[in-house]
């Protein structure tokens, strides 16, 4: 079963910064593709960013507007979600997923974290 955990979600106010981390299990980063995405309440999973191995395929969702930036540090099976300019709007539970080719929807990751929830006050 392969393992994703995040971490480094909080409560930041609005125009702070946070970076959140997913660590994965060695198998899975060596071959996987990496994404991250968030869930308000109420609202449908909304991709977030991805990448894939080797760091030279890289997309965003439209409303990241230059504001997060994804990488991931294979020595250490890590990637990582920088946030910066952080608006309430970005309140969410923000998740880590695997799968074998980066996308913008959910399919085709396969492996999922449980998520860090991150909390923008105004």
């Amino acid at each position: 079963q392969v393992q994703l955990v995040e971490s480094g979600g909080g409560l930041v106010q609005a125009g702070g910064s946070l970076r959140l981390s997913c660590v994965a299990s060695a198998r899975t980063f060596r071959t996987d593709a990496m994404a991250w995405f968030r869930q308000a309440p109420g609202k449908a999973r909304e991709f977030v960013g991805a990448l894939n191995y080797g760091g030279g395929i890289t997309i965003y969702g439209n409303f990241v507007k230059g504001r997060f930036t994804v990488s991931r540090d294979n020595m250490i099976n890590t990637m990582y979600l920088e946030m910066k300019n952080l608006k309430p709007e970005d309140t969410a539970v923000y998740y880590c997923a695997a799968g074998p080719r980066v996308a913008p929807n959910i399919d085709p990751y396969t492996s999922w974290g449980r998520g860090t929830q991150v909390t923008v006050s105004s």
